[in-house]
C-alpha cells in the first residue's frame, strides 16, 4: 500500500534539529522524499506499523506532528502530479 507521511518538527533548538534529522532518516528507510517534509512509502501492514512506531518514538508530541495518509494499493489513480519535480513510480528500482 502507498502511505504518504508528512511531518512538522520544531527546530528552534539543537534537540529539535536532531529530531528532524532522525525523522527524515527513518522516512528515507521506507520511501522516497517527494517534498521537504513529505515521503511516499510503499509498505505492507507490518512495515507501516514499524514506521509509525519508529516515528512516534522520535518526535516530541507536545511540539511536533506526524500525519499518515493511507492511499492503499490502487493509489496510481489517486495521485496527480503537476509542476517542476519529475514524477516517478515509487515501486520501480532506484539506482543512486
Amino acid at each position: 500500500m502507498l502511505v504518504l507521511v508528512t511531518y512538522d518538527v520544531v527546530t528552534k533548538t539543537a534537540a529539535g534539529q536532531k529530531r528532524l534529522r532522525k525523522v527524515a532518516k527513518i522516512c528515507e528507510n521506507y520511501g522516497l522524499r517527494v517534498q521537504n517534509s513529505v515521503f511516499e512509502c510503499v509498505v505492507d501492514a507490518t512495515q507501516f506499523k514499524q514506521l509509525q512506531l519508529a516515528l512516534q518514538d522520535s518526535i516530541d508530541e507536545k511540539e511536533d506532528s506526524l500525519r499518515f495518509y493511507q492511499l492503499g494499493n490502487n493509489y496510481k489513480s489517486k495521485v496527480i502530479h503537476v509542476g517542476a519535480k519529475e514524477t516517478f513510480n515509487v515501486e520501480d528500482t532506484i539506482i543512486l
